[in-house]
């Protein structure tokens, strides 16, 4: 018997997602409009496949921590990211997370059925565009991820790399509680990170690793 977990803010895309896997022969489709609800039917029933948004009221690419701890008890569930998301940097985030497939929300309604029947057999699934998109993100020279931020979110990534509070930052950089927290709000989007410990710890991996190539001894280019 296929059991398939469907997580959504939606209720129409919930009732959608049911009737078409229940058309498809799914037995069944357990339904969460929240991560956190979301994550207790999956650890009570375990389900074979877990169809999910990235983005879930208040929490713009929330499904990313859900996927990596859901991923974090073992391969046997599988996970599909169902999403408006067409960034090829953030399906590349949903994959290296832990999702077996990224289905558009887009795409025509049997694509549904068809992804959840592939990731359930073990195999991924993309589309050809997105894949195509993925493997050419992949193949071209990662981009350096601070470069495009701006000197607040700069200084505001570094004070979270120290562990300091939303409150402290607020009072070092001279700006309002909310600032800050609108600020973290966007460099969430900027790094595919769904959760403010996700952040911090993507905040000291960024930081430490732009210190240790600015530290590295320029080469000495001697002529003969």
């Amino acid at each position: 018997m296929t059991t398939v977990l469907v997580i959504d803010d939606h209720p129409i895309v919930l009732k959608g997602c049911r009737r078409l896997l229940e058309d498809a022969g799914i037995e069944t489709v357990l339904e969460a409009r929240k991560l956190v609800s979301g994550y207790r039917l999956y650890y009570r029933h375990r389900p074979d496949v877990v169809v999910l948004d990235l983005k879930m009221r208040g929490q713009e690419l929330g499904g990313l921590s859900l996927i990596r701890r859901i991923s974090s008890h073992g391969p046997r569930t599988r996970i599909l990211v169902f999403s408006m998301h067409d960034d090829p940097a953030v399906v590349t985030s949903a994959l290296e997370a832990g999702a077996s497939g990224y289905l558009l929300k887009d795409e025509p309604s049997d694509e549904l059925v068809k992804a959840v029947e592939q990731v359930r057999a073990g195999m991924s699934y993309l589309s050809h565009q997105l894949a195509v998109r993925v493997v050419l993100l992949r193949k071209s020279p990662r981009p350096d991820p601070l470069a495009d931020l701006t000197q607040r979110q700069i200084e505001t990534l570094t004070l979270l790399s120290q562990g300091k509070p939303y409150g402290l930052i607020a009072a070092e950089l001279g700006v309002s509680y909310k600032t800050v927290v609108n600020t973290s709000y966007q460099l969430r989007l900027k790094l595919s990170v769904g959760s403010l410990p996700e952040l911090i710890r993507k905040a000291v991996e960024l930081l430490s690793d732009g210190l240790n190539r600015s530290s590295q001894p320029k080469r000495r280019v001697i002529h003969s």
